[in-house]
């Protein structure tokens, strides 16, 4: 059961990398309606993935892996929760624009983007990877026992 629920927890993790990567990729070129919903499809996915990420790595943490003392001891897990909450905090803001897509792509037209909000959006996801990225290493880090408090 603990191998099945690991790979849940990395699929669910690959999954998010994948989501924020097409979001990423989508708003660089011209937003029509259906490129539109293919974000908002994208966004949809990272937050499903993020929420299973916290439920499935929760599971882990306290019935099993090593137990609570043990992660909670740990400076990489704890690195990596702190990162986990910051992505989610950075991806307020996008999530809130592309909600505000839903009228005009429901009704089969292309949303409004300005340039500057593009660019915003585009810089907040480009931070948020680069966390994902640091927060990999916390996981191989904490993987490897390094970082732990006896």
């Amino acid at each position: 059961m603990s191998a099945l629920v690991a790979f849940l927890h990395h699929l669910a993790a690959f999954t998010l990398v994948a989501a924020l990567a097409v979001e990423f990729v989508l708003l660089r070129g011209e937003l029509t309606a259906a490129r539109a919903r293919q974000i908002l499809m994208a966004d949809m996915l990272f937050g499903i993935s993020a929420g299973l990420i916290l439920l499935v790595g929760l599971a882990r943490v306290f019935h099993f892996e090593k137990g609570a003392a043990y992660y909670f001891h740990s400076v990489p897990f704890i690195a990596k929760m702190s990162l986990f909450v910051m992505i989610g905090l950075l991806s307020i803001y996008p999530t809130v624009q592309f909600l505000k897509w839903r009228p005009a792509v429901r009704q089969g037209q292309a949303p409004m983007l300005a340039d500057d909000t593009r660019r915003r959006i585009r810089m907040l996801i480009h931070l948020e990877l680069a966390a994902v990225t640091a927060l990999i290493l916390c996981a191989a880090l904490m993987a490897k026992g390094v970082g732990y408090l006896r």
